[in-house]
């Protein structure tokens, strides 16, 4: 690993399936080393799967199977811009879908436990709007969903009310 930081992650047992999950996922992404432990360890024994490099979209991680003892929490989270609708849905629907759950305004968990946040760059463009007013009727829009809806962002920061699909 030539990165002089990585963001490090403590799985119980499961470094492994969840950096292939995320390589499989996430664009710009892959597994880059399986490390297995040269001697017995707490959560495991000599030839188990100790520390596994790899990218997310173009970021280095490290996941250790560190056992049980150490749950992720929601305060820290990977935000993901994404770049449509189609590529928002993909990303929700592949996390929510292999065992995670839906959170409100955009945030995810995978099965993990793992906080993602799917965010079309729509979105913030929405917050960042000149007209103070348009950005907080997106905000406020957002306020309601779970998965982000780019055309009821669209929508609101414009002052129509959006349909919502059936």
């Amino acid at each position: 690993m030539t990165n002089k930081i990585a963001a490090f992650l403590w799985y119980d047992g499961a470094a492994e399936e969840a950096a292939t999950f995320y390589a499989a996922t996430f664009p710009d992404s892959r597994v880059d080393a399986v490390h297995r432990a040269p001697g017995d360890f707490p959560a495991g024994q000599q030839g188990q799967v100790l520390t596994v490099e790899f990218t997310v979209c173009g970021m280095p991680f490290v996941a250790m199977n560190g056992g049980p003892g150490h749950p992720h929490s929601d305060a820290v989270s990977f935000q993901i811009y994404t770049d449509d609708q189609s590529e928002t849905d993909r990303l929700w629907n592949a996390i929510v879908g292999n065992g995670g759950s839906e959170n409100a305004c955009g945030w995810c968990k995978d099965k993990w436990g793992i906080s993602w946040q799917i965010t079309p760059r729509g979105l913030m463009k929405a917050f960042s709007h000149p007209d103070r007013a348009a950005a907080k009727r997106g905000f406020e829009a957002m306020m309601t969903m779970r998965k982000i809806d780019v055309a009821a962002i669209e929508a609101a920061v414009a002052g129509q009310s959006a349909v919502a699909d059936a």
